[in-house]
């Protein structure tokens, strides 16, 4: 019960209210030593309400009287825009019982707007990198006084390469008295020197590892012979497959338009996200997701991190993700709070990344060994192997009974078929 954290009536009240009842694992271990002010290294699969753990205990920490703000206490930084604005709903949700006032400031909004807001001196300030520097930089924006700063998904965050940005914040709140850090994976190099410099003695939690994520979400995999035989694939598995909610994840905006494209051509209620879509279409585009209005969206990885849609239990990956950690952000999307999700990827004889021509040796042809080997990599790690999709137990040769291997033929979308008489 969360009754068993010393938290303030407000926020036991704002709790209940929303129908928090058990914590979560990483509510559990968190929220404790977050309250005593320790500085918390924290990893924790994406869907583990660590959302909570850290704006808790900030607003616990920030509880007061209603009085004039003269400056900003807690920074929050996240990676994506989407991932911000879902930030600050929770905020607000948690703080309704209280004074405390939350303000956002990510790219693709108004600049002067975001300055008014600046001037009135939010308690609680989310953000991305981008955007708060520019304004920084433009002298709206003062970190002097903050007491708390929050990296989420710092991970993803050094994947954009905004480790630059973030640093050049870190060191703008050089008065904090806390910082917790959160991410879904346990990074490289460049996340351990990020810890260094920004934690002071913090305390580690690991809630899960790599090999755990997603318990509740079946991980399997199709092969196909080129991207046309894809793309019947993924027709056949939205035509066939029982699902409220699906994202179907490319690694190109072409290739996102072009599925997209099709799908709206069959009929289906669908949606594209990139990144060349303007900040309206995001947010339309996840909006019409959440209420319902299209049950596909295809997306590039802008949408891998923040995206929190009730109902959402498929994920197709169309294109292998570039690395095991945005697999484990991608299927991170379902299976989410204990609800049941499938990760289906479909890959082609290319998709592994190796050499296409071998030597009888196993040695790539035409590539020259190096003669020294200065920093080799290792080898990153997804989430727990997913296993050989079999449909039907039909031959290659007939794979999916309606698939075409040419990929020529269009596919009509499969209707159900009408009960027998009895």
């Amino acid at each position: 019960m969360f009754s068993q954290f010393a938290l303030h009536e407000r926020l036991l009240k704002a709790v209940a209210e929303l129908k928090f009842v058990e914590p979560t694992p990483v509510q559990a271990a968190a929220i404790p030593l977050a309250l005593q002010g320790r500085d918390l290294r924290v990893t924790a699969q994406t869907g583990s309400g660590k959302t909570a753990a850290f704006v808790l205990p900030i607003l616990n920490r920030l509880i007061g009287p209603a009085k004039i703000r003269v400056s900003i206490k807690a920074v929050i930084l996240l990676p994506t825009r989407e991932l911000a604005q879902q930030t600050l709903k929770e905020v607000e949700r948690f703080s309704q019982f209280t004074f405390i006032k939350s303000g956002l400031i990510t790219g693709g909004e108004d600049f002067k707007v975001q300055a008014a807001m600046l001037r009135k001196v939010p308690d609680i300030l989310i953000g991305t990198p981008g955007r708060l520097l520019e304004q920084l930089n433009a002298g709206n924006l003062d970190l002097k006084e903050v007491e708390v700063l929050v990296l989420d998904e710092a991970d993803r965050m050094l994947d954009m390469g905004f480790a630059e940005d973030v640093q050049r914040l870190v060191d703008e709140c050089a008065s904090r008295q806390q910082t917790m850090l959160f991410s879904a994976t346990t990074g490289g190099s460049g996340l351990r020197e990020m810890i260094g410099k920004v934690l002071v003695n913090p305390e580690h939690l690991q809630l899960n590892s790599v090999s755990q994520l997603n318990a509740t979400t079946r991980q399997q995999i199709i092969t196909a012979d080129h991207n046309q035989h894809k793309e019947q694939i993924v027709n056949w598995l939205l035509a066939n497959e029982t699902y409220q909610k699906a994202i179907i994840f490319t690694n190109t905006r072409a290739m996102a338009d072009r599925i997209y494209g099709r799908l709206v051509a069959l009929e289906y209620k669908a949606f594209v996200l990139h990144g060349d879509k303007d900040q309206k279409d995001r947010k339309l585009a996840i909006d019409r997701l959440k209420q319902g209005g299209v049950k596909i969206l295809v997306a590039t990885d802008v949408a891998a991190r923040g995206l929190d849609v009730d109902g959402l239990d498929m994920v197709i990956n169309f294109d292998m993700p570039r690395s095991g950690d945005e697999y484990v952000h991608r299927i991170g999307r379902t299976g989410r709070a204990g609800n049941d999700g499938l990760a289906i990827s479909l890959i082609c004889h290319g998709d592994c990344g190796g050499p296409k021509k071998v030597k009888a040796s196993g040695k790539a042809v035409g590539v020259k060994k190096k003669k020294t080997d200065a920093k080799g990599e290792k080898k990153k790690t997804g989430a727990k192997a997913p296993t050989k999709r079999k449909i039907a137990n039909r031959p290659k040769t007939d794979a999916l009974s309606l698939v075409s291997k040419d990929g020529m033929a269009p596919l009509k979308r499969r209707k159900p078929e009408a009960p027998a008489a009895e």
